[in-house]
């Protein structure tokens, strides 16, 4: 017997229909980041250490009893008024849980005082600005999975100490996070009276060369600069310099900015040749544990590429990989997707084995850093684009 074509499309539908009511609903999770700058790969590197870890998660049942995480992504293009506004967006939306933030450090405490009236948590695995974390909102709703100015300074200090330099420039964006490392090395100073910062100087974002602020810091008598930016401006630093005779090149010692981007392709061939070192808190780089390996592999795959060092900023892909796997423990905990029930599990948490570090806990009360200044190391770079231990 022949079935009418029009009860064969109803049976189907119905069918459809019978499945997506069965399907559990998605629990959501965002990341505003900063995917129409051209020269960024923070912002890809983050997507998909979170996709990474959403895939690990579905794959074991999900969160609260079997509902499936959901990725949700804005471009704010680097500008704190978009990301404002999307992070408002996003906060409307059901079963929103959290907002993951990217690099530029402005965009995030731009969105501090709406995430907080929203009961929004911001989770951070890359800007360092203290003052995403440290500020007087009670109670705080600003997590970070990532290093801070208030570390990066004296660490570097410290270095420039080890390698015997009595006397540094500070070479510093004219901003906020500018403001937030000058903060930190004046400081670190006023305890620590060696080295000595010599001279520090503000650039602006727009600057098309440092070498007149460069030239000033070494004629201050800087043994060695250390530079706070990204990738456009370190790897413009690093040509200024290369340009200069050899008797003027000096120490770069980098905060962890220009591994935010593609800097052997922005500093070109010279990179090889000067001495700059940058802040890193994670490498996947001859790193022998089977779960480095295996989140490796994972995003090698989703980038489509075969070399370890392709792997841009993957720094960020682990920070962000980490800090998903807390989040669904803290919804698990919470036992709902009500974010303020979410940000009081983020406080309670148990002790996680993760990628970068055992978490023992991630955070509490306190302490909402969920990494620590021990994590830091200086790094460099290989000549096939891999960032390597400075020492390796």
């Amino acid at each position: 017997m022949r079935i009418p074509f029009q009860l064969l499309i109803a049976a189907l539908l119905a069918f459809s229909s019978a499945l997506h009511a069965q399907s559990p609903p998605v629990v959501r999770v965002a990341l505003d980041a900063e995917f129409g700058n051209k020269t960024s790969s923070a912002d890809d590197a983050i997507r998909i250490g979170m996709e990474i870890a959403i895939d690990e998660i579905n794959r074991a049942g999900g969160v609260l009893g079997g509902r499936p995480l959901e990725l949700v992504t804005r471009d704010n293009r680097g500008v704190p008024a978009r990301g404002v506004d999307n992070l408002r967006e996003l906060a409307a939306m059901p079963d929103m849980t959290a907002l993951f933030t990217s690099k530029f450090s402005p965009v995030v405490l731009g969105q501090l005082d709406a995430a907080h009236e929203l009961h929004l948590p911001l989770l951070g695995p890359w800007s360092a600005a203290d003052g995403i974390i440290d500020h007087e909102r009670k109670p705080s709703y600003s997590f970070r999975l990532s290093l801070k100015d208030g570390w990066v300074m004296p660490h570097l200090l410290n270095e420039a100490k080890r390698r015997g330099f009595e006397r540094v420039g500070l070479l510093v964006p004219n901003g906020a996070w500018g403001r937030s490392n000058q903060r930190a090395a004046d400081a670190h100073v006023a305890r620590n009276p060696d080295p000595v910062i010599v001279k520090t100087i503000k650039y602006e974002w727009a600057d098309t060369s440092l070498a007149n602020e460069y030239l000033e810091l070494i004629q201050a008598g800087a043994q060695a600069v250390l530079v706070v930016g990204n990738e456009p401006e370190v790897g413009l630093l690093v040509q200024d310099m290369a340009s200069l005779p050899t008797g003027q090149w000096r120490p770069l010692l980098s905060h962890w900015g220009p591994s935010a981007g593609d800097l052997p392709a922005l500093a070109g061939p010279v990179l090889s040749k000067v001495d700059l070192t940058v802040v890193q808190t994670f490498s996947f780089i001859d790193n022998p544990s089977p779960r480095a390996r295996q989140v490796l592999q994972a995003a090698m795959s989703k980038l489509g590429v075969s070399e370890p060092g392709r792997v841009l900023s993957a720094v960020g892909v682990a920070h962000a990989y980490d800090l998903v796997h807390i989040l669904a423990m803290a919804i698990d905990k919470a036992g709902s997707t009500d974010r303020t029930r979410i940000r009081d599990a983020l406080e309670h948490l148990g002790a996680m084995d993760g990628l970068i570090r055992k978490y023992d806990p991630p955070f509490t009360v306190g302490r909402h850093e969920a990494l620590g200044p021990e994590q830091l190391f200086m790094a460099r770079w290989r000549r096939d684009g891999a960032i390597v231990r400075a020492d390796q």
